[in-house]
């Protein structure tokens, strides 16, 4: 892998894995914007999230990756997230273990209704619930169809499979950065 500092980073994993934690840690040490592809999927209203079309979510993904630098991070591995795969200059694939994420999802919703921490969507019940499934649905076909869609861009992914080394590797690119 180039040993440059990277300008255009994708982070994928799923629900709980850290995906947003290392996004804002990478964004906040190489100054470089992030943006959660949950955001490119919705648009926020505190009436209600809004589903963007197909076209809205293309239009609004494109203006980010045209961008000189940026950190794009979610679970989504469907053929309108490729370009982020594509034009990426590293991809992070968080691969946490199933029972960590199972607890940062319980701790995650328990913070926000509690209002100790912030959400993008309602945390209700129902997308408590969602979120185990989403979680067991990763393990048992989204990291398949990730490999299988994008295991072509392996020679600029890594896999990180504990937060230490997300914090490690992050410290590194920042003294690259400094240097």
């Amino acid at each position: 892998m180039n040993k440059a500092i990277p300008k255009r980073i994708h982070i994928v994993g799923s629900v709980g894995s850290g995906k947003t934690t290392l996004a804002r840690e990478i964004s906040s040490k190489l100054g470089i914007p992030y943006y959660e592809l949950d955001n490119v999927v919705w648009i926020r209203n505190k009436s209600g999230d809004i589903r963007r079309t197909d076209q809205e979510r293309e239009v609004c993904l494109n203006s980010i990756i045209q961008s000189e630098s940026w950190i794009t991070e979610g679970v989504h591995t469907a053929d309108w997230v490729s370009p982020c795969f594509h034009r990426a200059d590293l991809i992070v694939f968080l691969d946490t273990k199933y029972s960590i994420r199972v607890y940062r999802i319980a701790k995650r919703f328990f913070k926000q209704k509690l209002r100790i921490e912030e959400s993008n969507y309602k945390p209700t019940r129902e997308i408590f619930i969602k979120m185990f499934k989403w979680n067991r649905d990763f393990e048992k076909k989204g990291k398949v169809n990730l490999f299988n869609k994008y295991g072509i861009h392996k020679d600029k992914m890594i896999i990180i499979n504990k937060a230490k080394l997300a914090e490690k590797y992050v410290n590194n690119m920042r003294s690259r950065a400094i240097q």
